[in-house]
């Protein structure tokens, strides 16, 4: 498990109001909307030129990135949701 991961679950398990969960679930889905444009920048989800899947797998090739992106988010990620759940809390806070 990685120090990621480790503090992930921590971070998560600190969360106590419905609305904690709300900041932490949008977190995620930008940090995995984030990871999902790095991969696909990497060359993730291109159909390769000999042997490729045609058409059927360029169009769903995006699907498969973004689900990769959220599973990497699931297992700890780049620690970018904590950061944005954290600058997300300060701002409904008022403490800048």
């Amino acid at each position: 498990m990685t120090l990621n991961a480790i503090n992930a679950i921590q971070h998560s398990q600190t969360l106590k109001t419905p609305q904690d969960e709300k900041l932490q679930n949008a977190a995620n889905k930008l940090e995995a909307t984030f990871l999902s444009e790095m991969l696909k920048s990497a060359g993730f989800g291109e159909t390769p030129d000999t042997f490729g899947g045609g058409t059927g797998e360029d169009q769903f090739s995006s699907f498969l990135v973004q689900a990769q992106a959220e599973k990497i988010v699931e297992a700890g990620g780049i620690g970018l949701a904590e950061h944005i759940f954290d600058a997300l809390k300060e701002s409904i806070n008022g403490t800048s």
